[in-house]
């Protein structure tokens, strides 16, 4: 839509640093088109106290002049003929954007268990019997358990996590289950969505006793 009369910032041009906003960019703009250097020497120096006063917060940061006379040269595409206070060659790392991290893609078949669990089972293949193997063995079974609990809202067959264990160290690890003892999960321990279910449980108990207590 375009009516005659109305300026909108969709039609103007687009900033180049919008944190100071299109006004401190128009005195940009009307500085570098000064007469002499020595008005543009000091409607620059001008212009950069005004955009110190606009975040004062900056001022413990380490160089904060050194950048304010930076976002001045961007601000002004480099163009502005003034003796530069600070050396502003490097102004356009500013504005230069982080390379994007990469995502790691590794698929793995447990994904319910999920990645150090993998690197646990690869281990387990590789080890001796002993104590280090039992204790790792006790770890990682353990662990299971939990994350079992955690995606199965708080329901785990503890054969299910024996058969796991076996199938993903390629029958290495084999759990007797009449004699390994699994850590005791306290009732109160917040797995998954379970925390919130019994608050809502108690809360519901709770309501019922007081409205007994009310009745009676």
């Amino acid at each position: 839509m375009n009516i005659q009369g109305l300026d909108y910032n969709t039609q103007r041009e687009q900033l180049v640093m919008p944190e100071y906003g299109r006004e401190v960019q128009n005195m940009v703009d009307i500085c570098g088109k000064l007469d002499t250097k020595a008005m543009r020497q000091s409607c620059a120096e001008a212009i950069v106290t005004i955009m110190e006063r606009m975040f004062p917060q900056n001022h413990e940061d380490v160089n904060y002049k050194q950048k304010l006379w930076d976002h001045l040269a961007i601000m002004s595409d480099f163009k502005l003929d003034i003796d530069w206070p600070y050396d502003i060659s490097q102004a356009n790392k500013i504005l230069a954007k982080p390379q994007p991290m990469e995502y790691p893609m590794t698929k793995i078949s447990v994904r319910h268990y999920g990645h150090i669990m993998a690197e646990v089972f690869e281990r387990l293949k590789t080890m001796d019997p002993g104590e280090e193997r039992d204790a790792l063995t006790k770890l990682a079974a353990n662990q299971m358990k939990l994350s079992l609990i955690m995606w199965s809202h708080g329901s785990c067959d503890d054969e299910k996590v024996a058969s796991d264990l076996a199938k993903y160290t390629d029958g290495k690890i084999q759990l007797d289950l009449n004699t390994f003892v699994f850590n005791k999960i306290m009732e109160n321990e917040p797995v998954g969505n379970n925390r919130n279910n019994n608050n809502r449980n108690g809360n519901v108990s709770n309501n019922g006793n007081n409205n007994k207590r009310r009745r009676r």
